[in-house]
C-alpha cells in the first residue's frame, strides 16, 4: 500500500493501536518508506522507548508525536489489571528524553507532545507542561469512554437505552473549545488545540509572552 501510494504522497504516519509495540515490523516499514523518499512520522504513547531509540539512531523517523496518557484515561492498575501506570510513566518519560535530545540535535525534524484533555486530568496537564519546557504542546479534545455505549445491553429496553445514553452525553460531554482555553490559560504558554468542531488552532494563552 505504501509503495502504490508513494507517487501521490510525501510522507506516511504510523499510529495505533501502538505502533512501537511491533518493533521489527515498524523498523521494516519505516526503512522501506525512507528508501523510497517518504517523510516518516510516528504517533506513540511512549511505552516502548527501545523501539523509538532504534528508529532515531537509524534515522528512520522524521517526526514524533508523543501522546502522554493519564490515570484518568484508564491507564492505572486500579482500572486495568494488565497495565501498570508507574511502568508506563517511567517509559513515557524515557521516550520523551530520547526524542527531546534528538530534536535538539536536529536528528529528529519535528517533535510534539499531545495530551487528551478532560476536566479530571487538568493537574496532570500542568505537570506535563512544566516537564516538557519549550517542546510544542497539543491539547486534544477527549471523549469519555463511558459514552461509548454502542450496543444496547440485553437487560435494557430500547427506551431505557436511549434515556441512559442521553443522560451520559449530558453529564460527560467533551470539553468545548472555550473550556479547553480556560484550562490552557493556566499553562502560560503557546499551545495548539484540537477539537472536532473547529479542527486545530494555535492558541496564545493568557500570560504568554
Amino acid at each position: 500500500m505504501i509503495q502504490s501510494s508513494s507517487p501521490f504522497i510525501s510522507g506516511v504516519v504510523f499510529s495505533g493501536g501502538e505502533p512501537t509495540m511491533q518493533r521489527d515490523a515498524l523498523v521494516e516499514l519505516t526503512s522501506f518508506s525512507k528508501k523510497i523518499g517518504l517523510v516518516v512520522g510516528i504517533q506513540t504513547n511512549g511505552m516502548f522507548p527501545e523501539t523509538l531509540n532504534q528508529l532515531i539512531e537509524e534515522r528512520l523517523v522524521d517526526k514524533v508525536a508523543l501522546d502522554f496518557k493519564s490515570r484518568f484515561e484508564g491507564y492505572s492498575s486500579g482500572t486495568n489489571k494488565t497495565f501498570n501506570f508507574k511502568n508506563y510513566e517511567r517509559n513515557a518519560r524515557k521516550s520523551f528524553t530520547l526524542c527531546r535530545s534528538a530534536y535538539a540535535k536536529d536528528i529528529l525534524g519535528e517533535f510534539e507532545v499531545v495530551i487528551t484533555i478532560f476536566y479530571e486530568n487538568e493537574e496532570y496537564i500542568q505537570e506535563i507542561s512544566k516537564m516538557i519546557g519549550n517542546i510544542p504542546l497539543v491539547l486534544q479534545q477527549g471523549e469519555h469512554k463511558i459514552l461509548r455505549l454502542a450496543e444496547m445491553p440485553s437487560n435494557m429496553t430500547e427506551g431505557e437505552y436511549w434515556v441512559k445514553k442521553r443522560r451520559m452525553q449530558e453529564d460527560y460531554h467533551p470539553l468545548t473549545l472555550d473550556e479547553i482555553k480556560q484550562i490552557a490559560d493556566k499553562l502560560g504558554r503557546k499551545v495548539r488545540i484540537r477539537t472536532r468542531e473547529v479542527g486545530e488552532i494555535q492558541y496564545y494563552t493568557r500570560g504568554y509572552s
